[in-house]
C-alpha cells in the first residue's frame, strides 16, 4: 500500500519548520491536549495510581502534568524527524558509551537492543543508525492503518534502519547470520492474546510481557543491550547502553532474561516516571496464568 499523499505531504512539510517554531506548536498543543480535549486524562491517572499508589493525589497529578508538556514535544519532534539532518541528531542525542555497542560488533558478535516507549526512541533510532555500519534493524508492530504504518516506517528509515514485522523477525535475523548486526526491539509493548508471551510483576501489576528477545537470544547466543534515552532538557537527550546479558546460556532460569529487562525498564520508569507514555492502555487486559493465553 502507498502512503497517504496528502498526510505525508503535512507532514513533509511541517517537518521543514524549525524546531523553535515547532516547541511553539508544542506548548499549544498542550494546552489543547491538557485543558481543552482532556486528551485521555482518566487513562493516565488511573494507570498513575496504579504504579504509584503510595504517592499523595497531587504527586500524582505533577507527574502527569509533566508528561502531558512532554507529550506534545515527542509528537512534533517525531514529525521533524521527516527532514532532520544528520548533523542534527547527532547534536540533540549524545551518546555516553558507544563503545558498549561498536565492543560487542567489532568482536563479530550481533546484539539484541531493547529500548521502551520512554523519552525519544525515534531519535534513537537515527542515532543508532548514523553510530554504526553495521545494519540495524527495527521490529516493530504493525499498525492496522498500513498507509500510515508505511509512512512511519519511510521516516525510521531514512538513515539505514530496516523495518521489519514482529512476526517476521526470526527469518531477518536469520538471513543476517553471517553480519554482525543489531536488532532493536521496543520490550515495553503490550502482547495480543494470541501472541507469545510471558507474564510477571511490571510496576506493581501483573502484567503480560513479549518474551521473544529472551527465545531469540537463547536460540541465538547474542548479548542483549539496554538503550536507555534520557531526556536533558527540551530537545536535548543522551542514550547511555548497558549490556544485560553478555551470555544468554548462563541463563538458564525460565523467563530470567525477560525479567531482567522488565526489572531494568521499571527502573528507569520510576526514577523519571514523566517521559514514559502514560497514555498508552497498558493493562487493558490481565493474564491469568503465566502460560500463553
Amino acid at each position: 500500500m502507498r502512503k497517504p499523499v496528502l498526510p505525508s505531504l503535512l507532514i513533509y512539510l511541517a517537518s521543514l519548520l524549525p524546531f523553535w517554531v515547532l516547541y511553539r506548536l508544542s506548548d499549544i498543543l498542550f494546552v489543547l491536549l491538557y485543558y481543552v480535549f482532556r486528551y485521555r486524562r482518566q487513562v493516565v491517572a488511573d494507570n498513575l495510581l496504579r504504579v504509584f499508589p503510595e504517592k499523595t493525589d497531587k504527586e500524582r497529578q505533577r507527574i502527569a502534568f509533566k508528561f502531558y508538556r512532554f507529550l506534545p514535544d515527542i509528537m512534533v519532534e517525531a514529525i521533524k524527524m521527516r527532514t532532520i539532518s544528520p548533523r542534527a541528531v547527532e547534536r540533540r542525542m549524545k551518546l555516553i558509551n558507544p563503545e558498549a555497542v561498536t565492543g560487542h560488533l567489532q568482536a563479530g558478535r550481533s546484539i539484541i537492543g531493547v529500548t521502551a516507549h520512554y523519552a525519544n526512541w525515534e531519535l534513537g533510532i537515527h542515532r543508532l543508525c548514523l553510530m554504526v555500519d553495521e545494519p540495524v534493524v527495527i521490529i516493530y508492530k504493525p499498525l492496522s492503518n498500513k498507509g500510515f504504518q508505511n509512512i512511519y516506517n519511510a521516516i525510521r528509515s531514512r538513515f539505514g534502519a530496516v523495518m521489519v514485522p514482529m512476526k517476521l523477525t526470526l527469518r531477518k535475523i536469520a538471513a543476517l547470520r553471517h553480519q554482525p548486526h543489531i536488532s532493536m526491539f521496543v520490550a515495553d509493548q503490550t502482547p495480543r492474546r494470541q501472541d507469545a508471551y510471558t507474564a510477571m510483576d511490571f510496576l506493581g501489576t501483573y502484567t503480560p510481557v513479549y518474551n521473544g528477545v529472551e527465545r531469540i537470544a537463547k536460540l541465538t547466543g547474542y548479548p542483549i543491550v539496554f538503550c536507555h534515552i534520557d531526556r536533558v532538557k527540551r530537545g536535548q537527550y543522551t542514550c547511555t547502553f548497558e549490556t544485560l546479558v553478555d551470555d544468554p546460556a548462563l541463563a538458564s532460569a525460565e523467563d530470567e532474561i525477560t525479567a531482567r529487562y522488565t526489572r531494568y525498564t521499571e527502573n528507569i520508569i520510576r526514577n523519571k516516571p514523566e517521559l514514559w507514555l502514560w497514555s498508552h492502555k497498558r493493562w487493558k487486559w490481565k493474564p491469568t496464568t503465566h502460560e500463553n493465553a
